[in-house]
């Protein structure tokens, strides 16, 4: 890990992929948040969308005063098909994470569209694990980029936007190369996460700082959920 004195760190490009919300003198670690979207839109992406406001509480509750906490600022407000705009936004936030913290271990948090460009970015050499909240994770999605990292994915059981089902479908398909996946649901749980919200976010933050220090942080979920059986409810 590099160190660097808090007048040594840079501040972030003007107009880069980048948003910083926590930023240390020293990190020891990171979290790029990563909100969602929709399927199709060309539209600019703004910092206001209700979609990137949902994700301030998520951001907030990572813990830990030495680990940088950061938004990927999206382009536009679509996937766009082949095109996956977020996905290439994500990996430019994450080589200017690299080139202002150094190759520091990072967790992606994504929800929604958000989700489905952390699982895609996961081979970035940035990314130590992803949590999924809620993603958009369609039949077919990709695994194999997820060869020796960790994915946990947090899916509403009352969720009717995106698929819990498909959801489970990618993460048992990702044991094939992944270090480790797993998967809970929330019981009652809705996409918006609005439902049982603490629940959401406690879990979440206590799945990023296991990923980020998996000997000194318990994992939050039980064993079950790195079965291969029906996952379990919290």
């Amino acid at each position: 890990m590099v160190q660097q004195d808090e007048t040594e760190l840079p501040p972030p490009a003007p107009g880069g992929a980048l948003l910083l919300r926590r930023r240390p003198a020293r990190p020891r670690a990171a979290v790029l948040v990563l909100h969602g979207g929709q399927e199709t839109s060309l539209r600019p992406a703004r910092p206001w969308q209700l979609a990137a406001l949902r994700m301030g509480p998520f951001a907030r509750a990572v813990s830990g005063d030495d680990v940088l906490v950061a938004r990927a600022r999206y382009r536009v407000r679509g996937w766009n098909g082949e095109r996956a705009d977020p996905v290439r936004d994500t990996h430019r936030a994450l080589d200017e994470l690299a080139e202002l913290a150094g190759p520091v271990p990072t967790v992606l948090l994504g929800h929604s569209m958000g989700g489905r460009a952390a699982l895609r970015a996961a081979g970035h050499p940035q990314v130590r694990g992803v949590v999924a909240l809620a993603p958009w994770w369609p039949p077919g999605e990709p695994v194999e980029q997820a060869a020796g990292r960790h994915v946990v994915c947090l899916h509403g059981d009352q969720d009717r936007v995106t698929s819990p089902t498909e959801s489970a479908d990618c993460v048992l398909r990702a044991r094939a190369t992944a270090t480790r996946t797993g998967m809970a649901l929330i019981g009652g749980g809705d996409h918006g996460m609005l439902r049982r919200h603490r629940v959401w976010h406690d879990t979440a933050a206590a799945l990023v700082a296991h990923l980020l220090d998996p000997v000194g942080v318990p994992d939050p979920l039980p064993e079950e959920s790195y079965g291969t059986a029906d996952f379990p409810v919290l």
